[in-house]
């Protein structure tokens, strides 16, 4: 399985998100049945390294960051799930995709949590610390959640 995760600029949730999930995976024993990528909309980053606001709150969470900002490609369609940070990514992302079919694997990344306080993972590129390691602590709890869906389709 294949998921994809894409946030505006791809270095600050989608990059933080990826990571989490990756974690969650490892910790769930499907590391080896599915992998992540992530990608951005925006083309303004293209090719820089995850935020250092961002990687400095992963890091103190112990959470790695890695790779460098990419856009979305129409071979990333090919994922089986799409899962973007808000309700502008959503929008964009669909608009993207080729076809019906394409666009129903589009979702919100935080959809799957039980018990989110939001449908968003909100974006930190404008305020402070706090906003970073809240990013962290969301990714998280909706990597988990993803998991547990993955699970229950039983991936």
């Amino acid at each position: 399985m294949r998921i994809l995760v894409v946030c505006l600029g791809n270095i600050c949730r989608s990059p933080t998100a990826e990571a989490a999930l990756r974690e969650a995976l490892v910790d769930a024993g499907l590391d080896d049945r599915v992998t992540v990528d992530s990608a951005g909309t925006g083309d303004w980053h293209l090719g820089e390294p995850p935020d250092p606001r961002m990687v400095d709150a992963a890091a103190a969470a112990r959470l790695t960051l890695g790779g460098r900002s990419r856009l979305i490609t129409p071979a990333d369609f090919d994922a089986d799930l799409i899962l973007v940070m808000d309700a502008a990514n959503l929008r964009d992302v669909r608009a993207l995709a080729p076809d019906d079919a394409t666009r129903a694997k589009v979702r919100l990344y935080r959809e799957f949590e039980d018990d989110a306080d939001g449908t968003e993972v909100p974006d930190p590129y404008y305020g402070g610390s706090e906003g970073f390691a809240h990013v962290v602590d969301v990714a998280r709890a909706g990597a988990r959640g993803i998991v547990r869906h993955l699970q229950r389709m039983g991936v």
